[in-house]
């Protein structure tokens, strides 16, 4: 399944949530509800993966912690904050880089629309 495909998958995903459960709650809830739904999309997900990685000759056990990774490629990092900043798409950026992996949704339940809270972030894809 391709990165897009995959997507597509996870947004649809989103609108059903947050259409069940709207917008305020915790960002653990969330996550722990798109994980329940992305595993009844029979997808493999690995949820709050610590990420090393090597900086020069040093090998550093702890980068980042994915919130989640699916089918090791696409990176979810989720939010419930009242307003989504500019570190928060350079941080995921960074992620994708560090990993290799191409695709990344910054997605913040907090919002009226989830369409005007998921954010796709791209790493030479």
């Amino acid at each position: 399944m391709t990165e897009n495909e995959l997507s597509g998958i996870i947004v649809d995903c989103c609108f059903k949530i947050h259409n069940s459960l709207g917008p305020g709650l915790l960002e653990s809830v969330y996550e722990e509800v798109l994980c329940h739904e992305l595993i009844k999309n029979k997808l493999n997900i690995e949820r709050q993966k610590v990420i090393g990685f090597s900086y020069e000759n040093l090998a550093l056990d702890i980068g980042f912690i994915a919130d989640i990774i699916v089918e090791n490629k696409v990176i979810i990092e989720i939010k419930s904050v009242e307003t989504v900043k500019a570190v928060h798409h350079k941080q995921l950026l960074t992620y994708l880089k560090l990993t290799g992996i191409k695709l990344g949704l910054l997605i913040n339940f907090n919002t009226n629309l989830i369409k005007d809270g998921i954010k796709r972030i791209v790493n030479n894809l």
